[in-house]
This record gives structure tokens, C-alpha cells and sequence, in this order.
């Protein structure tokens, strides 16, 4: 329901409240004066905000919706086929209402309560958001050796489409390849030589950092800070799938090398 004055309540169903987080206790308030029925539930999309965002209508039997699903345009009762919705609700009642609507249009419900909603939404802005941030990043990397940015987009897709095939079909340890995943510390110390001169190291603010320094202004990693911290990621699910112990120490120094220099310059 639109966040706008002179809406007229439903006097029983399901009352769904599609507006911005902020908005959530707001509306909740202001359908609370208008009495509304006992037998209409009301009813959030927000994926980061438990069931007291609707405190404000705590008569009614209160719940949450939210497709684990990105939507950057509307699209189609396709895009919901296959997918999770996080349900959760304060009755049996709409707990089993919510769960036949996600069935109806496709989707598996599963029940996030509030005090595990903010970690599952996170857990949404790292598969969805942060895979946006890591080909941005990787887009820049081309431009700087002269792709168009149609150009290192188009060729990038395959690969990060194979990723995530490769991760469906094996998991997300069994889908690690790449240097770190062979413990190769002389490529993933060329890469971070050639990452420190970098002129772009983040899309928004086209700032370089100095040399090695993990963080650019206002609090932007570099492009070798992003690499290492990446990195020191993707080392621990390589040691996890069976990388040798002796190639990860070696691929751990290369990622760590002259950090502690770093500091320690920025601290004089």
C-alpha cells in the first residue's frame, strides 16, 4: 500500500505494506487510529525489519514478507518461481496464510525470525549488492588497460555466470578456482604490484591511495586493499577445500606483505 493520505482499509485479508523500511512504523501508526478490524493482518516486505516495526498495530495479527529476490525494475510472477521468502508472524493463523502465498507464486517459505533478520538480510546484500560492487571493480580494472566498459562487461558475464554455475553444482568450496585456490603467491603478488597503481581503486569516488595503503579517502579500500581483504577470504575456503598447508602460509604472506610497513608510515 502507497505510503499517501486518504487510504481506505481492507475490513478483513491481508493488508501489505510495499514502502521504504523507514516508512514501516509510520504507516503502522497511523492504521492503528484508523481501528482497524481484528481480522485484517498486517502485513511488511522489508527483509532487514522484524514484526516490532508493526508494533504500532499490535491488535492485529502482524507479519513479514520478503522475496530473496533482487528487483532493480519491476519484473514479471516469474522472477518469484524457485526463490525463498523469508516469512515469519506473530499467529498460526497468517504464518500458515503467508507460507501458501509464497507456495501460490512459486516460492519455498522458510521462517526468519526478528532475531535473525538482520544477518539474513546482510547474508542478501553480500550474494545480491556486493557481486555488483566485485564486477564494477572488475570493470575498472579493464577500462585501465583501455576496454570500453560495454566491452570488459560483455566479457565478464561468462565468467561470473560459470561461477555461479559452478557453485550450484559444487558448493561454494568445491567452486573456488584461481590463483588462491592453487596457493600461486608469485601471481597473487603481481597482481597486487599492479594494483597499487591503480587510478581508479572505487567506482564512486575515482580516488587513488597511496601506494599499498588498504584504504583510500572517506574509507574506500584501494584496489590492493579490496584485493587482500577479498583475498584473505577466499584463502580460508581454499584451505578449507585442501589447499597445502606450506602454499597457504606462502599465499597468506603475499597478501599480508607491507601492510604493517603501511601502518606504520601513516602513524609518523
Amino acid at each position: 500500500m502507497p505510503a499517501r493520505t486518504g487510504f481506505r482499509i481492507p475490513r478483513q485479508g491481508l493488508l501489505f505494506l510495499a514502502v521504504p523500511d523507514g516508512a514501516i512504523s509510520e504507516m503502522a501508526t497511523r492504521i492503528a487510529r484508523m481501528n482497524p478490524p481484528a481480522e485484517l493482518a498486517v502485513v511488511h516486505l522489508s527483509g532487514a525489519l522484524g514484526l516490532d516495526a508493526l508494533i504500532g498495530v499490535e491488535g492485529n495479527p502482524r507479519g513479514s514478507f520478503h522475496p530473496l529476490q533482487s528487483f532493480p525494475t519491476p519484473r514479471g510472477p516469474e522472477a518469484f518461481r524457485g526463490i525463498t521468502v523469508a516469512v515469519d508472524a506473530t499467529t498460526p493463523t497468517l504464518m500458515r496464510q503467508l507460507r501458501s502465498l509464497a507456495r501460490a507464486i512459486g516460492a519455498k517459505p522458510k521462517q526468519v525470525g526478528d532475531e535473525s533478520r538482520v544477518l539474513y538480510h546482510a547474508a542478501a546484500v553480500y550474494a545480491s549488492n556486493f557481486v555488483d560492487v566485485v564486477v564494477a571493480e572488475a570493470v575498472r580494472l579493464l577500462e585501465q588497460i583501455g576496454w570500453s566498459e560495454d566491452e570488459a562487461t560483455r566479457a565478464l558475464m561468462p565468467l561470473v555466470e560459470g561461477a555461479v554455475a559452478n557453485i550450484r553444482r559444487r558448493g561454494v568450496v568445491g567452486a573456488l578456482t584461481g590463483p588462491i585456490r592453487r596457493g600461486d603467491a608469485e601471481t597473487v603478488q603481481r597482481h597486487i604490484e599492479a594494483l597499487r597503481n591503480v587510478d581508479v581503486p572505487i567506482r564512486p569516488g575515482r580516488s587513488a591511495a597511496g601506494p599499498s595503503s588498504p584504504a583510500s579517502g572517506e574509507g574506500k579500500p584501494s584496489a590492493d586493499g579490496l584485493y587482500r581483504m577479498l583475498g584473505l577470504v577466499a584463502l580460508g575456503i581454499a584451505t578449507e577445500a585442501g589447499l597445502d598447508p606450506a602454499a597457504a602460509r606462502r599465499t597468506r604472506r603475499a597478501l599480508t606483505r607491507d601492510v604493517a610497513a603501511t601502518r606504520r608510515r601513516g602513524r609518523r
